[in-house]
């Protein structure tokens, strides 16, 4: 019983993270994928929304990296949704009215998402492009986004995370980051996206009628684009570069926040998880989210499983050494600077902090934690 159990969870704790790409690829190679040329619509209108709440700091930054997008200004409005700043944010985007940018600014403090929402009954647009402060995109963004949109079936478009570290390196999140890119566009081949760069997505507005604020806006879109009978693709030309954390301790709280809220808007909307009436998106919901947040949980009770073996033959001598030695890593970099310079190091800590924070999520989510407000991550 002990060693199928020690399969099963070795098993379950690799399953999303390289059998589930796996599947892709071959899936992905069984369809015929053929190039189709979209009649282009010069048209369509877009409107820009930027969540904020007390960035005053580097508030102008962003609003110089919105006027200077190249694109069709009278197609284009740029609306900065405030979660109730009280830092004088506000009164330093009211100073830019003039060049176009509307402040919109929700009566009190409930979340980003509600922020967003009172951004979206104010806009005009037939897309909304949603982006954070913190994020720096091209001057050919916008153009480059649009073009997606010819697809009728396309229902949201999801650009792609650069990361850039202090000392330049792609390490730690950067890695994961580019993984999860990597991800993102084998599910964009074929069901679509479970989720979106909440940094700097776009979509119909139509999708944005069931605005749930309960739930992280770029999980929610793709789950709403899916019962909508749309797609959520992946512009790998469409780019959104952050800068390195300038407090990575407090990240954890981040995504702690994140995957609660993404466990939130699941259990808000289990259709999904329909397979006869959404087919492989289902199964891309179950894989990419439901076993990435049980992966933990594998792990330490295949560490647990691994330990009762120990004595019944090398494989499970091996692989405790193995676990013990990845863990015992994960806590030097943790505590050692010096350790964390390494990048493999550095990538296994985060890979144990993610899932620690996964943990601690699915805790308070089954104990009925939630949480709506946020505070931006400094970068």
């Amino acid at each position: 019983m002990l060693v199928l159990l020690f399969w099963l969870f070795a098993i379950a704790s690799i399953y999303s993270y390289f059998i589930y790409p796996i599947i892709l690829q071959v899936l992905s190679r069984q369809r015929r994928h053929v190039s189709t040329a979209f009649q282009q619509d010069s048209t369509r209108t877009y409107s820009l929304i930027v969540t904020v709440y007390n960035e005053k700091h580097r508030i102008e930054e962003k609003l110089q990296n919105l006027l200077s997008l190249d694109f069709d200004r009278e197609r284009l409005e740029i609306i900065i949704a405030s979660d109730s700043s009280d830092d004088g944010t506000d009164e330093i985007v009211q100073t830019y009215q003039d060049q176009g940018i509307m402040l919109v600014r929700a009566t009190e403090r409930l979340g980003k998402e509600n922020a967003q929402l009172a951004a979206i009954k104010s806009a005009k647009g037939d897309v909304l492009v949603f982006s954070d402060v913190a994020t720096i995109m091209e001057p050919d963004a916008l153009s480059k986004l649009e073009k997606h949109f010819d697809d009728p079936e396309v229902g949201a478009v999801s650009s792609e995370d650069r990361f850039i570290s202090q000392d330049g390196s792609v390490a730690g999140e950067g890695a994961y980051v580019k993984y999860e890119m990597w991800l993102r566009k084998q599910e964009s081949r074929l069901g679509g996206l479970v989720g979106l760069s909440g940094s700097f997505f776009a979509t119909r507005k139509e999708i944005c009628r069931d605005w749930d604020i309960y739930s992280p806006s770029d999980f929610n879109t793709a789950l709403n684009c899916a019962k909508a009978g749309f797609r959520s693709v992946s512009a790998p030309d469409v780019l959104g570069f952050y800068q390195d954390l300038k407090d990575p301790s407090k990240e954890y709280a981040r995504k702690v926040r994140t995957v609660l809220r993404g466990m939130t808007g699941l259990a808000r909307h289990p259709e999904v998880l329909n397979v006869s009436r959404l087919g492989l998106f289902s199964f891309q919901v179950f894989s990419h989210k439901l076993m990435r947040w049980g992966v933990p949980w594998f792990l330490a009770l295949l560490l647990l499983v691994t330990w009762l073996l120990l004595g019944q033959g090398w494989v499970y001598s091996l692989a405790f050494v193995l676990q013990v030695a990845f863990y015992g890593t994960a806590i030097a970099a943790h505590f050692h600077s010096g350790v964390r310079s390494n990048p493999i190091a550095k990538l296994i800590y985060f890979f144990v902090q993610v899932n620690i924070a996964l943990m601690d999520s699915a805790i308070k989510f089954f104990t009925g934690k939630k949480m709506t407000t946020w505070k931006p991550s400094a970068r």
